[in-house]
């Protein structure tokens, strides 16, 4: 019986980084279902296999070496170790750690693919995955979650505004600055809006990540085994959910007021901004949660239609939910924690920022000389899915459906 209590802390611990990660992996299927919604049909199938191979890709590939470099001894790469080697934890079960630290890389992973959807290559982009999630990911969070620079000290990302979503971002505006707007989308010195096949699946999608992202932020507290600890992670889901729900509130009651209709996308892009605002400071009261998310709704309505004037074409909303509130949520713990200054909070963006958007830009520009990472224009106009997959998501309403007796 002793011993049993003697390991009970490291059973909770463990327990917990397990569940809130089974969770987060719950969002690969709502980013998969949001970024399908709100693309077109002749691209479902390859969005599918996009997301699922973003999940499988960054699963093998954080542990094979991403999980060592992170954490491993040492500096950021040279020596760091592969397949977990030389980690463990007398507190709790370095493979719940690593199960639970993986979700976080794929996550990263998945908001590049809805900014690139529609007329990327999929494979010079499952390289770029390969990529972030073995090496550029892990090097920006071996920086802060890891060992730490002394530079980056007082810093402070509760669950990853800035070192998940914003490097998602980053990687991701890097990206389509290569890549290019989809065919049509700006013609004639007008934007043209492409909507979204599917609003029922992208909604299905914004309540999946909602519901994972409880895990997101409460398993981010890494621990359980005392009443103080429970009672945290209650406040971290609560303060979440306040701010999703305000951001999608807010997003409704602005898009009411300048559009004179209520924007279905605007409002679920203004929970999902809701929630990455506040996952860099979750441990706050609801009532700064509701500050939070009112911000993010307003940052995403009015990020939107500006990538769109400046011509960067996001068929999601990507960058404005990912980066444009990773920044803020960043910028927020400074203002609703005393012991975190804003000069810290900066440094950790720009720097962040920095090398995961150099990075990523080298990657990206080698793919597009030597692979070349744009379909061709016939293929973008008839649909990815028949080119790069060989069949159609919904055969039966599609070209298939005329050889269907």
């Amino acid at each position: 019986m002793e011993g049993i209590v003697l390991e009970l802390p490291f059973i909770l611990d463990s327990f917990l980084m397990v569940f809130a990660g089974i969770l987060v992996m719950i969002m690969a299927c709502g980013f998969a279902m949001l970024e399908s919604g709100l693309t077109r049909s002749k691209n479902t199938a390859t969005i599918m296999t996009k997301n699922v191979l973003i999940f499988s890709i960054a699963s093998v590939a954080y542990y094979i070496v991403g999980y060592n470099i992170m954490y491993g001894d040492g500096n950021a790469f040279m020596g760091s170790g592969a397949f977990l080697s030389g980690i463990e934890y007398d507190s709790h079960s370095v493979y719940a750690d690593f199960f639970f630290q993986m979700v976080f890389v794929a996550t990263a992973a998945s908001v590049i693919s809805g900014t690139v959807a529609e007329r990327i290559k999929l494979w010079p982009f499952l390289i770029f995955v390969l990529i972030l999630t073995a090496i550029i990911y892990p090097i920006q969070g071996h920086w802060t979650w890891g060992e730490s620079l002394e530079f980056l000290e007082g810093f402070s990302d509760y669950a990853g505004s800035t070192i998940v979503h914003s490097v998602g971002g980053w990687a991701a505006l890097a990206g389509v600055l290569l890549l290019g707007a989809r065919k049509g989308k700006y013609e004639g010195g007008k934007i043209r809006a492409i909507p979204g096949s599917n609003i029922p699946l992208a909604t299905l999608g914004t309540f999946l990540l909602w519901f994972g992202w409880f895990g997101f932020n409460g398993g981010s507290a890494l621990a359980m085994h005392s009443a103080e600890l429970a009672d945290e992670i209650g406040l971290v889901v609560a303060s979440t959910n306040t701010a999703a729900a305000t951001g999608a509130i807010v997003a409704a009651i602005l898009t009411r007021i300048i559009y004179q209709k209520v924007d279905t996308t605007m409002v679920l892009n203004g929970a999902l901004g809701g929630l990455v605002g506040i996952t860099a400071g979750p441990d706050v009261a609801p009532w700064a949660a509701i500050i939070i998310g009112t911000v993010s709704a307003i940052l995403v309505v009015i990020a939107v239609p500006a990538f769109d004037k400046v011509r960067i074409d996001d068929p999601v909303g990507a960058l404005s939910v990912h980066l444009v509130c990773g920044i803020w949520g960043t910028l927020a713990v400074a203002i609703f924690n005393a012991e975190v200054t804003l000069i810290d909070q900066l440094k950790g963006i720009i720097l962040i920022g920095g090398f995961v958007f150099i990075a990523s830009f080298i990657v990206w520009m080698i793919l597009k000389v030597t692979m070349g990472i744009r379909v061709d224009e016939e293929v973008e106009v008839e649909g990815l899915d028949m080119h790069e997959c060989g069949l159609e998501a919904y055969p039966e309403f599609g070209k298939g459906s005329q050889k269907i007796l």
